[in-house]
């Protein structure tokens, strides 16, 4: 699904001139995620930067995310939103219908682009770096030079072989380490990717085949879950053990 709506905007950066600004629509595997992009080359974020994600009730975050308040507070079923450089990805309540959010996101969009305004203050990553939000913690592992090297390799697979494609569905991967002892590569998915019902076969067929052909190292590849998804997965794991246990 592609949809394009025009905006005028006036007055860019204390410019007073008027101008076409675009975005479009694009689907992503993920029926509850959309992923909105600038088709002008206009920037939320430094080209290339991680993509950061806040979830609607991640308030720390939020106010240190003037896009994040606006779309929370005006495009009501927004679950959760991933800002890339030149895109927005957002994740409904499946209750929702995209007919209730797309126009107002796509106007919302349009108009923040063109006022030039960052879309997350430097403050935003210091309160991501204390551990709130989608941030998690993984132990530290201490490299020999082999080791490093291959920890390189992998690093520079993924942003140059499997981050542009992983974006293109308006998603993003984040590497988060690599140990030496099991060969097990952790990586964490963020926006559509996380969520999606084909997310684990783009793990293991996708990117785990692409990692272990290139890198004999690598033995396999773990998703890292946010502490919500892990109290999810647990209590949907009690679940099935009552149900199986009643049979």
């Amino acid at each position: 699904m592609i949809a394009n709506r025009n905006l005028w905007a006036a007055t860019r950066r204390g410019l007073n001139f008027a101008r076409l600004l675009h975005v479009k629509t694009v689907s992503t595997p993920n029926d509850n995620a959309l992923k909105f992009v600038s088709s002008d080359g206009e920037l939320l974020q430094d080209r290339g930067k991680p993509s950061v994600e806040i979830k609607n009730t991640d308030e720390s975050l939020i106010k240190h995310s003037p896009l994040a308040q606006r779309i929370f507070t005006q495009c009501s079923g927004v679950e959760s939103m991933m800002i890339g450089d030149d895109f927005v990805t957002i994740n409904k309540d499946e209750m929702v219908h995209w007919s209730q959010i797309t126009g107002d996101m796509i106007d919302l969009l349009t108009q923040y682009l063109a006022s030039g305004k960052e879309a997350v203050s430097p403050e935003f990553f210091s309160v991501q770096e204390q551990g709130v939000g989608y941030d998690v913690n993984l132990p530290k592992y201490e490299y020999n030079e082999d080791q490093q090297e291959i920890s390189d390799m992998i690093e520079e697979l993924i942003q140059t072989r499997i981050r542009p494609a992983v974006m293109d569905d308006g998603g993003d991967i984040q590497y988060r380490g690599y140990d030496p002892e099991t060969g097990t590569v952790y990586l964490k998915l963020q926006g559509a990717c996380k969520s999606c019902s084909s997310s684990e076969v783009t793990l293991k067929h996708g990117i785990e085949s692409m990692l272990k052909h290139y890198i004999e190292e690598v033995e396999n590849v773990v998703q890292i879950l946010d502490p919500e998804e892990q109290i999810a997965l647990k209590e949907f794991e009690k679940l099935e053990q009552k149900l199986d246990s009643r049979q």
